[in-house]
């Protein structure tokens, strides 16, 4: 019994190709159809050999929406449920669990998908802890809509709005405008900013910030004093009083620590493959704070409900369509974006 599936064999190199059909090894696995399926910056960075641990013959993705074809008999789950795969498994029960500290999990979870177990950028996936790491999607939410809640639209609350702690009233600035900046601009105005500037190197993705709701745009090219003097002149000299960092390149890193005000925040979202440089010597004294972190998904729910509300419309992230059996151009056209205008793929079932 076999199935295709895009397989990473080494820096630069995967392809869609037969491979065996996922079997359930544990009572809380789930083997989920895929139903559509998309590609994220990490799968890029995967492939640039930015993630070492990603072994070659693994399947990579980590996001999915599907239908339940065998379900163990502790995940709670039925044959024919209509699921979202999670970006983050959870053991639920280890220390880190139950803080909902899910990304960090000590009993075998935490990112594994496409990273250390095979992923969903194929027909069939196993989940592990599918009790706890699938989420059900309502029947008024599109797979689109909920396919965009496996990943970006987590990570950029979590790990940017929440922990940068964005409040009324602020001045916001992200740097990186992909996806996961999108994502930022979009969830950080569920706290009425004053302000959101987005930076980016590309016109296509400036554009799409916009349309999301950024209120001023930065070309990067123009260089870090562009930004710096945007955002004095936004607030009377005194700086952002918070920055996202959506890229994950030390020069794009280093920048944000520049338009942040004292007693600011920098909040890393991007997946970084290099070393950076923190810049001590000045920031000591600005009592500035810089956070990271790996998705949760503990407000998966949360947003689920919002989207299923209407209140978060997540379904425009999507710029392109293909089959699965089309893997190879939907990674060739999100590899390009800058050129190709891609903000999401999605890739459905044949």
């Amino acid at each position: 019994m076999t199935m295709h599936a895009q397989v990473f064999d080494g820096p630069g190199r995967a392809e869609w190709r037969e491979v065996p059909l996922p079997v359930p090894v544990d009572d809380r696995d789930a083997i989920v159809r895929v139903d559509a399926t998309t590609i994220c910056g990490t799968d890029l960075h995967i492939l640039a050999g930015d993630v070492p641990e990603v072994a070659a013959g693994r399947i990579l993705g980590h996001e999915a929406v599907g239908t339940i074809v065998e379900a163990g008999p502790a995940t709670g789950w039925s044959v024919g449920d209509r699921v979202l795969v999670s970006c983050i498994s959870g053991c639920g029960r280890c220390r880190f669990c139950r803080e909902g500290r899910y990304g960090q999990c000590l009993g075998g979870g935490g990112w594994i998908l496409g990273h250390l177990v095979d992923g969903t950028q194929a027909e069939f996936v196993r989940v592990p802890f599918a009790d706890t790491s699938l989420h059900a999607i309502p029947e008024e939410v599109s797979d689109e809509a909920a396919l965009m809640l496996s990943d970006i639209t987590p990570t950029a609350f979590e790990v940017g709005v929440l922990n940068g702690r964005v409040r009324p009233g602020d001045t916001v600035v992200v740097v990186g405008t992909g996806p996961i900046g999108l994502a930022a601009i979009m969830t950080a105005q569920l706290y009425s900013p004053a302000h959101v500037v987005a930076v980016d190197v590309a016109a296509s993705r400036l554009d799409a910030a916009k349309r999301f709701g950024a209120d001023v745009l930065v070309d990067a090219r123009r260089g870090p004093e562009a930004v710096a003097d945007t955002v004095a002149g936004l607030t009377d000299g005194l700086g952002a009083d918070v920055v996202f960092e959506a890229v994950g390149t030390p020069a794009t890193f280093e920048a944000c620590t520049r338009p942040v005000r004292p007693g600011g925040h920098v909040a890393n979202i991007g997946v970084h493959g290099a070393a950076a440089t923190l810049h001590l010597e000045s920031l000591w004294i600005k009592d500035i704070t810089i956070t990271t972190g790996l998705v949760d998904t503990f407000s998966t729910p949360r947003l689920m409900t919002m989207v299923a509300a209407g209140q978060l419309d997540t379904a425009r992230f999507v710029t392109h369509h293909f089959g699965l059996h089309e893997m190879a151009g939907a990674y060739d056209v999100f590899s390009r974006a800058g050129d190709t205008g891609a903000l999401k793929v999605v890739l459905t079932r044949d």
